[in-house]
């Protein structure tokens, strides 16, 4: 589709904005079967691009400035906030191609950002939200929104509220530890929680289909970074993308459900071009 061929294009045309500065943000860890986590805060992983707002301006989590038009920042604090820019489930490719873009447009208004946490805020993570909310309490965005959090009770509804989400085709859960601070960089206070793993591995090939897909990408030879692992990935393509499948060279994100002993990941299945926005 020519969509997707854009968004490769685009992806090229961002590594050229000018002024970026590298942020410096908490990070999750993944969650691993066993972990109590019984009492701690749990969100929908929204499958969006990572917005920092810093009091005048929106940006990457790698600094570079978004572009949205002014009406859907106006009502946005003069503290900082991070949060996910999200177009809904099923969209990350269109809410991609919005922010993408060099110039404000109306594409944004479709968007909204889900907000989750306060960086600057004083105290831990419920008290630095509850920041959040309440300034939008107090100034209502229609573009904005304090994610909500519940408490897990056990691994076990932490499991059933993850089926939920995936039926509704969410991508997963966010934990939040109560009460933790907010720190730079990877954190055992927020963990990743998602039924699957997923990787990059670069393109190094498009090979042709067969039988239906013949005439088109069929699948493509990828290979692991800093390995010589390679190994095809033939599932997860649209129709439009086997017509435009990813360039070579570039940098896919693909799931897989764990590895064979010879390092190649086991049932691997492409989910997007990796976007470094």
């Amino acid at each position: 589709m020519l969509k997707r061929f854009l968004f490769s294009l685009l992806f090229i045309l961002a590594s050229a904005w000018q002024g970026a500065y590298a942020l410096e943000i908490m990070l999750p860890l993944v969650y691993e079967d066993g972990a109590d986590i019984s009492g701690w805060l749990m969100s929908e992983k929204l499958d969006g691009v990572r917005g920092y707002w810093d009091g005048r301006q929106l940006v990457s989590k790698n600094g570079k400035p978004f572009r949205p038009p002014p009406s859907f920042t106006s009502n946005f604090p003069d503290f900082a906030v991070e949060g996910e820019i999200w177009g809904g489930r099923g969209a990350f490719d269109k809410t991609a191609g919005t922010v993408l873009m060099q110039e404000a447009h109306d594409g944004w208004l479709e968007l909204r950002f889900a907000i989750f946490d306060v960086p600057a805020a004083k105290g831990g993570f419920e008290e630095r939200l509850r920041v959040a909310a309440t300034w939008f309490e107090q100034h209502p965005s229609a573009y904005a929104f304090v994610i909500e959090h519940l408490p897990v009770k056990n691994s076990a509804h932490l499991q059933q509220e993850l089926q939920r989400i995936e039926k509704l085709g969410g991508e997963g859960i966010m934990l939040r530890r109560p009460g933790s601070p907010y720190s730079t960089g990877r954190s055992r206070d927020i963990l990743k929680v998602k039924s699957y793993s997923d990787m990059e591995a670069v393109v190094i090939a498009h090979l042709a289909g067969k039988g239906k897909n013949k005439g088109t990408m069929g699948s493509l030879l990828v290979e692991l970074p800093g390995s010589r692992i390679r190994f095809k990935i033939g599932t997860g393509f649209s129709d439009p993308m086997r017509e435009n499948p990813p360039p070579v060279g570039s940098l896919i994100t693909f799931k897989h459900y764990g590895f064979y002993e010879s390092g190649i990941p086991k049932f691997p299945s492409f989910l997007r071009i990796r976007q470094e926005l």
